[in-house]
């Protein structure tokens, strides 16, 4: 049973930094995508970006690019998402999700297969 936990959520000031973790057990992200996905309250569920676990290629949604940016540590099975100037509207639960079958990241969480339980970020101005 795969599970992933994320970790590192709060409350920061706009401008501000956090990092998030996504931890995995009962696989390896090897031969994976995972991805980053956010949804605030009466929002849709939002792709923020996905790391392609070969070869550790990228991509990030408009809105997030040049702030955050992902990472991947494979000895500890865990994925980082660095959200640096951060604004009021990223303020959502944030969740990271791990597609075992197609791993070409992309943008519509119905490729992913497994989710964390969402952690959340708050940005206040």
């Amino acid at each position: 049973q795969v599970q992933l936990v994320e970790s590192g959520g709060g409350l920061v000031q706009a401008g501000g930094s956090l990092r998030l973790s996504c931890a995995a057990s009962g696989r390896t992200f090897s031969s994976s995508a995972v991805g980053w996905f956010r949804q605030a309250p009466g929002k849709e569920r939002e792709f923020v970006g996905a790391v392609i676990w070969s070869g550790g290629n990228t991509v990030y949604a408009d809105s997030v690019k040049g702030r955050f940016t992902i990472s991947r540590d494979n000895a500890k099975n865990t994925v980082y998402l660095q959200m640096n100037s951060l604004k009021p509207e990223d303020t959502a639960v944030y969740y990271c999700a791990a597609d075992f079958q197609w791993a070409s990241g992309g943008s519509s969480w119905l490729e992913y297969d497994y989710w964390g339980q969402g952690t959340q970020v708050t940005v206040s101005s």
